[in-house]
């Protein structure tokens, strides 16, 4: 697994804030999970993520051995001992090396030009909401080329390849997939 920031910009009540969005893919299904959104997050607010992510029974990182992570100071001591406690081993990357994190960075580029770039946020339950809607179609409705073109989780594949090619939307037409129905 490995684990990434982003910013986004959003318009609130209070002006136009940064928002930072922590996510973890893995590297052999490329499932991305939200870790969380926050205006100013700090070490207290990495440190809850971190017991939610380790969890025994529902934590995202309860099958991993290693956490692949740049070295942005959020990933403090405390977060990185909850790590080790857990069992899980934390590979600092080097300063300056994105290509070594190649496929976290490539779904940062993928979420940002594929819907987070066309959108203004006006508050974060909007910038919640497209993460969550951008996370549901880059799962169940996207091809990913490194996986042979497949989806990460299919839903029941049609079988008829005479069926009529259909469009679903999220995000107003933002995201879209196109399919076959059956006929």
């Amino acid at each position: 697994m490995a684990a990434d920031f982003f910013t986004i910009e959003v318009w609130t009540k209070d002006g136009l804030q940064r928002f930072m969005v922590l996510f973890y893919i893995e590297f052999s299904t490329r499932r991305v999970q939200l870790g969380g959104i926050g205006k100013s997050p700090n070490g207290l607010w990495m440190e809850q993520i971190d017991r939610t992510i380790t969890d025994y029974e529902d934590g995202v990182l309860k099958n991993s051995r290693y956490l692949i992570h740049d070295r942005d100071p959020l990933f403090t001591a405390a977060f990185l001992e909850i790590l080790k406690q857990s069992g899980i081993d934390s590979v600092k990357l080097p300063p300056r090396s994105p290509n070594l994190n190649a496929y976290a960075e490539r779904f940062v580029r993928s979420i940002k030009e594929d819907c987070l770039d066309r959108i203004i946020f006006f508050g974060e339950d909007h910038l919640r909401l497209a993460v969550r809607e951008y996370l549901a179609h880059y799962h169940t409705e996207r091809n990913h080329q490194g996986l042979k073109n497949r989806l990460i989780n299919p839903a029941k594949p049609s079988t008829d390849a005479n069926g009529r090619i259909e469009r679903s939307q999220r995000l107003g037409g933002t995201l879209s997939y196109y399919f076959r129905n059956a006929a």
